[in-house]
Parts: C-alpha cells; sequence; structure tokens
C-alpha cells in the first residue's frame, strides 16, 4: 500500500518542486533526488536547497535531506519530502515506486526508462512518450502548458527564457567569467539597471533590468562563463520570491492528471 502512494522524482528544482508539491497536497509520498552541488535559481521554491541545509520548506511544505533509500521512506511516510543526493537515482531500484517522474529538465534523456515503474512520467523536451515514458508533459510557455502528451514529444527548447512583463532573455543573470559564484544582493533585494548583484571572482553580475531578484545561485559553487546565475523579475512583486510560479503550478497539474489517467486505465 505504500509504494501504492510512492512518488520518486528526479530533480529537485523550482519545476520539479512545483510537481512534488502538488502530490504531496494529493496524497502522494515524495522521494526527490539531486546532485551533490545543485545549480539551482530558485532556491526560495526548491527542495534541492535541502542538499545545502539539511531542510527546507517551501509554501509550508518541508523537505528533509535523508541518506539512504531505508531514510527516505520513513521520512516520505511521515509527512514530509524526502530529498537524497543521487544523481544515478538507484533508489528507485531499491524502493520500487509507483510513480517516477523526470524532472531533471536536461533537455535530454539521461537514463529514465518506461519499464523503471508502473507509470513514468517525463517533463519536457528529449523524451518521446510511448517509448521513454508513459506520458510526456509540455514545459514550454503558451497555450499548451501543461498538457498531457501520450503519444509523441514536447516542443523542442528554444533557448529563449519565456516573457515575463516584455522581457525574455533581459532577466537571466549569466556568468560573465568562469570561477567561483558570490552573491551581493540576496534573493528578494529590489535591483536596479546596471546594478551588480554577485561576482565571479572579480568580475560584476551586472543586471541590464530592474525589479526584484527571483532566483540567485548559491555562494561558493564553480561557474562557467554564460552559465545562468540568477534571475531578475521585472514585476517586483516579492510575493513572486517566495511561492511556486505559474508554469511550476500548470506542469504540476499535468503531472498529477498523467498519473490518476495512467493508473485508471492500467
Amino acid at each position: 500500500m505504500i509504494r501504492e502512494k510512492l512518488v520518486v522524482i528526479k530533480g529537485a528544482g523550482d519545476l520539479a518542486s512545483g510537481v512534488a508539491h502538488r502530490l504531496w497536497r494529493a496524497g502522494f509520498n515524495i522521494v526527490m533526488t539531486e546532485i551533490p552541488q545543485p545549480t539551482v535559481i530558485r532556491r526560495t521554491v526548491a527542495f534541492a536547497e535541502a542538499v545545502y541545509s539539511g531542510t527546507t520548506v517551501v509554501e509550508g511544505v518541508r523537505g528533509r535531506l535523508v541518506k539512504d533509500a531505508r531514510e527516505a521512506l520513513w521520512v516520505a511516510t511521515s509527512g514530509e519530502i524526502a530529498v537524497i543526493v543521487d544523481p544515478q537515482a538507484k533508489v528507485v531500484g531499491e524502493l520500487k515506486p509507483q510513480v517516477v517522474v523526470d524532472a531533471i529538465m536536461a533537455k535530454t534523456n539521461l537514463g529514465t526508462r518506461i519499464d523503471e515503474a508502473p507509470v513514468v512520467i517525463a517533463l519536457g523536451p528529449g523524451f518521446q512518450a510511448g517509448r521513454d515514458a508513459h506520458a510526456v508533459i509540455e514545459t514550454q510557455r503558451g497555450h499548451d502548458l501543461g498538457r498531457v502528451i501520450l503519444e509523441g514529444e514536447a516542443r523542442p527548447n528554444t533557448g529563449v527564457p519565456g516573457e515575463v512583463a516584455g522581457y525574455t532573455v533581459e532577466r537571466v543573470l549569466r556568468a560573465p567569467d568562469e570561477g567561483v559564484f558570490q552573491g551581493i544582493k540576496s534573493i528578494g533585494d529590489q535591483v536596479q539597471p546596471g546594478e551588480a548583484v554577485a561576482k565571479v571572482g572579480d568580475s560584476p553580475v551586472i543586471s541590464t533590468i530592474g525589479g526584484v531578484l527571483r532566483g540567485l545561485l548559491h555562494d561558493g559553487l564553480w561557474v562557467t562563463k554564460g552559465m545562468k546565475v540568477g534571475d531578475v523579475d521585472p514585476r517586483a512583486s516579492l510575493k513572486h520570491c517566495f511561492s511556486i510560479s505559474d508554469k511550476a503550478r500548470a506542469v504540476a497539474g499535468g503531472v498529477l492528471e498523467a498519473i490518476l489517467y495512467l493508473i485508471r486505465f492500467s
């Protein structure tokens, strides 16, 4: 009975965390896998932050770092979300969950198989429904965001961030050089055009637009030139920094729909 409600989510970034939050509220037990040093930008709404801090809370739901599959199962069935450092998601074979969700958002399949669980769901491009997973969820903003795809693939990655208040690429902060990342501003701070919000080595990371700093990489990580290290929201609403995004909620709704549909007809 426990494993019938168990979901393993690969990845614990902001989209993955939106999915985890909705499934948790719907009564599922959640285990999330991550890499040893997550490069998540929207850390205030990502369970990946538990890798650094031990525990983290996203909209009232607590994520807790665990050391192995046994502890993961205990935490997941005790009312919290378990987060485990497990880049290859070996915990899937150990726990044998009812559902596996690939939410790594790598734009390619890094090893997810349709036979990993009774229900396998993948987010975004890089997967074919019916071959790699039982269902694929559309993650591109627009009319089909959150749509459940049972045959075929999601739209290909455009490489252009979704538009927010008329801005796309301008919203994204990128490393000007390679080196160690260090924040100057904090998530939730107001920023002005031309203001330095972080630095990579001795090189400043400059915001080209004004708004609120919605996301920022964890301090101390080594970054490469051009790597995404932050996100400025031109709507300048503080609450957006600490709440799950509309996109993540739409994708999460698609995952929940897919699970219920596939369980019903399996």
